[in-house]
């Protein structure tokens, strides 16, 4: 990634700078001072581990002054910085399996970002399903998650993919630029698109064969076309009726007592 410094008076290499940075987030920083903190604080060893520079003659580790990591992180490319990360990561990603290998894009606001004169930053990032984050960009300010989207993927390698996102990303050009790329989709189409919402609608949901489906339980519902499957033995749960009010002061004697129902 590009060093935004000039060439003169660098004393610090690019890549230690931005290690350490990233180090102490990892070891719970949350903020600039937390960060030049926790480099000065750590022992000598992690400071060569991190590519600090050492005294030949004394052999102390020299750190950088929190003004010069404070000055470089404010002037880092973000993008650029996610780019290399993702790279990162996609290199040591463990290879999927024979079928598709699933790619989740989603938005989230960045904690800790809002201000009083400034709202918060949004980052839209692709993460596959093993936790490893792709790829990362930030959402323009004044507009939305749409124009991002295929930035975001255009540095991840789409072949053998299936790639799934929230309603909002429901689009013709990304469709299109998805099955350009190799990779296959899940939409979700809601009432924000009406023609299709009702195309899909009236399509012959109940004449498609299945290839799996969650087997209903207490707490959960299958529906095919708005109604239930019949139930089945291996599907209900026995549970106690509620008493009326006119006898619930009553108590009774044995659980056989009291009548009971089925609920699917």
């Amino acid at each position: 990634m590009p060093d935004p410094r000039g060439a003169r008076g660098r004393r610090y290499r690019l890549s230690a700078l931005v290690a350490a940075a990233a180090a102490s987030v990892l070891a719970g920083a949350r903020s600039l001072t937390a960060i030049t903190e926790w480099i000065n604080d750590v022992p000598a060893w992690a400071c060569r581990v991190l590519g600090f520079p050492t005294d030949p003659l004394s052999g102390t580790v020299s750190v950088p002054h929190p003004h010069t990591l404070r000055r470089l992180l404010v002037r880092l490319d973000g993008d650029a910085l996610d780019r290399a990360i993702g790279a990162f990561l996609t290199a040591r990603a463990t290879p999927s399996g024979p079928g598709l290998r699933a790619i989740a894009v989603d938005g989230k606001a960045l904690r800790g970002s809002r201000t009083h004169t400034t709202g918060h930053v949004t980052l839209l990032a692709a993460m596959d399903h093993t936790g490893h984050v792709l790829a990362q960009r930030q959402v323009a300010d004044k507009s939305n998650e749409i124009p991002t989207f295929q930035p975001l993927l255009d540095s991840i390698d789409l072949t053998g993919t299936v790639i799934t996102a929230d309603a909002l990303h429901t689009q013709h050009a990304h469709g299109t630029y998805l099955r350009e790329r190799g990779a296959h989709y899940i939409a979700q189409v809601k009432a924000n698109h009406p023609s299709l919402f009702h195309r899909v609608r009236r399509l012959p949901w109940r004449e498609i064969t299945l290839d799996h489906y969650d087997a209903p339980g207490p707490t959960t519902a299958w529906r095919s076309g708005g109604s239930r499957p019949p139930a089945s033995p291996a599907s209900t749960t026995p549970t106690r009726a509620r008493p009326c009010k006119s006898c619930a002061g009553e108590r009774t004697s044995s659980p056989a007592s009291s009548p009971s129902s089925v609920s699917t």
